[in-house]
This record gives structure tokens, sequence and C-alpha cells, in this order.
């Protein structure tokens, strides 16, 4: 009798379930991050059209020096840049970096971290790279953010290119104020001796570290100047979701 019933029973949980689906976005409709149209059912955040509106990267980076790759000229020694967009204020992309830091959107970030990895395996990166590094953030701003964006946008990357993502490699040990309004000069001071490399001696030979956005690059700098000097031979390469252009 139930073998009859179970065919039934799965059209009527199907039915429910949509049915529940459909009361839950006219509630709580599910609209895209950046010009708030409601998604369809396999857009995720951000709907096609904003999508197709982001100032994408498109120069080979295996091949030819970018502005990446210039900001960190005569600074520290970084093997390769990647970078998957532009960022410019009142833009498509200034909305979603807001949402990736402020609006509570951990899976955003995750997201955003696949898409970066994907648009890198289109170029054809073959590079061997040992762990991604995120860039840590004080214990007590990930308390009040709920999470780091640049240690979610690595899970992302992860998931797609199979390598591990370390963070506990490094970490921030003082609760520094944001870097937005800043000068480039007060910006290197305010990163200055505020990072901390875990004790543990790692046999890494390529790592890259991973952020949301570059604007003058002194945070990464920071970082790396204090890993060069414990392990100078380690090859160093950078992901980043946004640059400024």
């Amino acid at each position: 009798m139930f073998i009859f019933l179970k065919p039934l029973f799965y059209q009527t949980y199907s039915y429910f379930k949509s049915y529940l689906h459909e009361i839950s976005n006219l509630i709580f409709p599910n609209l895209c991050l950046t010009c708030e149209r409601e998604l369809l059912d396999n857009e995720h955040n951000i709907c096609l059209f904003c999508t197709m509106e982001i100032h994408m990267i498109y120069y080979d980076i295996s091949t030819q020096e970018n502005t990446l790759d210039k900001l960190f000229w005569g600074r520290v020694k970084v093997h390769r840049t990647f970078a998957l967009f532009y960022f410019e204020k009142d833009t498509h992309e200034q909305k979603i970096l807001h949402q990736l830091k402020y609006g509570y959107k951990a899976q955003l970030c995750i997201q955003l971290g696949k898409w970066m990895a994907t648009d890198w395996l289109q170029k054809n990166q073959n590079l061997k790279i040992d762990a991604f590094i995120p860039v840590p953030i004080h214990s007590r701003k990930k308390f009040n953010r709920g999470y780091n964006q640049s240690e979610q946008l690595a899970k992302g990357i992860s998931s797609i290119l199979k390598i591990p993502v370390d963070c506990n490699f490094i970490r921030k040990t003082k609760n520094t104020n944001s870097q937005t309004k800043k000068s480039i000069f007060h910006r290197r001071l305010n990163v200055q001796n505020v990072f901390k490399l875990n004790n543990k001696w790692h046999q890494y030979k390529h790592i890259v570290i991973v952020d949301d956005v570059v604007t003058t690059g002194a945070t990464l700098e920071a970082m790396i100047s204090i890993i060069n000097k414990r392990y100078p031979a380690l090859e160093i390469s950078i992901f980043v979701l946004a640059m400024t252009k």
C-alpha cells in the first residue's frame, strides 16, 4: 500500500514546498543586491543584468604586467596578481563590496570566491599553489561583522580549485581603524606592526593571499613584508575580488 502512495506523497510534498516558497517570496522577496529587482530562481544575490554591467578585468595576467603588479613595484616582491573586477564609486561594484563587508552576506562572499576561481581557470593559470591565506581581521571586528569576508572568499575559491585555506598562518593583533578615508601615508602607518605569523614552521613554496579590495596595497604590503622576513624564498601571489581603477 505504502509503495503506491509513495509517489503521491512526494508529489504533495513538492507542491507544498513550492507553495511555501512562493508565500515566502511574497513576504520576503529575494531581491538583487544592486538594482533591487526580484531575482529569478536561478539567480543568486545579483541578477544577470547587473552581472553583465560589472567592469570585469580582462587582461591576460599570465603574460602581461598589469596595474595590480605595478602597485607593488619597488615595495615587495609579488609572484602573480589577479583581480576579478574594477571598483569605482556609485557603481554596482561598490554596492556589492558594501554588502560583502557590512550586509551579513557570508554566502555572497563564497559565491564571489567561486566566480574568482572560475575566471582564474578560464585564464589557464596552472600555477602550483600550496595554500590560500585570507587577509585576517581582528577578532573583535570579526565578531561584530559575523565573518571575515576574505576568509569566505578564500573558501569559495578553494571549493573550485581544491586547494586548502590556511586561516592560522597569520593573524591580526591590533584592531585598526578603517583604511577607507586615509591617505597613502596614513594607510601604511595604520597597518605597521599589526600582523603576527603563527609560530609553526610551514613548508609552503607558493601561497596566495586573498583580499576583497585593494586600493593602495598598504595592508598586503605589510603582510608580505612580515612573511618575507621568515620565509624569504616563499613565492607569494595575490588574489583580490576588486581593485580601484
